[in-house]
């Protein structure tokens, strides 16, 4: 936005990488600012961990921003990737009329939350059955991206909750806008950076609970990755 004066308005978004610590606590990897987002600024991220020294990503959750989840596999070819499911199931409800959306999301239900991955196939089948004449554009979301969406049926029940969705990332990005609602314009990156550090800084302080279960889950991770999962 240009303004009198030649002052200039730029828009431009701040993108976080949260990681798990091998003692189950939460930690904050990286901080990237940039006015779009693009496969090739993905691998920029992503090249930038492994250089800080990030040998290996075990199992990464995203919610399907643009080229990510192809930028992962390009610098982390193991790594087991995992669409956000809320994600997933908030896009397909923007096609759904209000009348429906009840019926919709429980009739969703049985895909997301089947036992394994062949009952959740049966189930999206049965699901496109019956609503994608109406809904055609849900349905397709769901098909497209089902092998990432599917993901977490390789894995324990204490694993597939902390795979399924960003939420944790989400909890982030509110605590950060409480810290920063009351200044929304800033001199420059380095001020609107240096902000949203000081706000990481400070949630960061409140995370000193391990994840529920973690002793369970750490013994999953050594069973399943077995020499690429290293204490």
């Amino acid at each position: 936005m240009q303004l009198p004066g030649g002052i200039q308005y730029i828009n431009k978004c701040i993108y976080l990488v949260i990681g798990l610590k091998k003692d189950g606590l939460k930690e904050v990897l990286g901080m990237w600012m940039a006015e779009t987002e693009s496969a090739s600024f993905w691998m920029s991220v992503l090249t930038d961990l492994k250089a800080r020294g990030v040998e290996d990503i075990l199992i990464a959750c995203t919610d399907n921003l643009k080229g990510f989840t192809d930028a992962i596999k390009g610098v982390f070819p193991q790594t087991v990737t995992q669409l956000c499911v809320v994600h997933q199931i908030r896009n397909s409800c923007k096609f759904v009329v209000w009348k429906d959306r009840k019926e919709f999301c429980a009739d969703l239900k049985e895909v997301y939350g089947a036992t394994n991955r062949d009952v959740a196939e049966q189930a999206l089948v049965a699901f496109a059955a019956k609503w994608g004449t109406k809904y055609r554009h849900a349905i397709q979301s769901w098909e497209n991206n089902r092998d990432n969406l599917t993901s977490y049926f390789e894995f324990p029940l204490e694993i597939r909750k902390i795979m399924y969705t960003t939420n944790t990332i989400e909890n982030l990005n509110r605590g950060i806008r409480k810290y920063t609602k009351t200044k929304v314009q800033f001199t420059d990156d380095t001020a609107a950076q240096k902000a949203v550090y000081l706000a990481i800084m400070n949630i960061e302080k409140k995370w000193s609970m391990t994840l529920h279960n973690w002793g369970i889950i750490l013994h999953q991770f050594l069973t399943i990755f077995e020499k690429r999962c290293r204490l």
